[in-house]
């Protein structure tokens, strides 16, 4: 023992003094990275989406998640469930899903330039293909 009773001291080039804190610097400047780097993959990881330019309607409301959403893009084409995709593709998805769960729901989501005909024809598509419900997405809005 070195002076006071019951405290060990390891003697070094301070001349024997105690070493009574921890640097955390470190570890809060690796934290912080971290962090950061979290924040910036869960903004792809949480809307891997379709970018369209969604109608506005006073009577919106929010869709759950559903097994079946279908984009219609500016440009024509179709997306079904985030991969693009044609209306032979939609018919043998359904047809794939549709016994398993009899209450699926299609969700539509077409940008606003998209010809009326076109929203109307994947309707028609989905209803042929034994889906008895759908949803048109919209922005909430006024």
């Amino acid at each position: 023992m070195n002076g006071e009773a019951g405290f060990w001291r390891a003697e070094d080039d301070d001349g024997g003094r105690m070493i009574t804190d921890i640097n955390v610097t470190p570890l809060v400047d690796i934290i912080l990275v971290l962090l950061i780097i979290f924040m910036v993959t869960t903004t792809y990881i949480v809307s891997p989406s379709i970018k369209v330019d969604l109608p506005r309607a006073a009577s919106g409301s929010d869709q759950a998640r559903t097994t079946l959403a279908l984009t219609l893009t500016r440009d024509g084409h179709l997306y079904l469930n985030g991969e693009r995709s044609d209306e032979s593709a939609v018919v043998r998805t359904i047809a794939r899903d549709l016994p398993g769960n009899p209450d699926l729901q299609a969700v539509i989501a077409a940008d606003k330039v998209v010809a009326h005909g076109s929203v109307v024809r994947l309707i028609d598509v989905v209803k042929r293909a034994g889906v008895r419900r759908f949803a048109i997405n919209v922005e909430p809005g006024r």
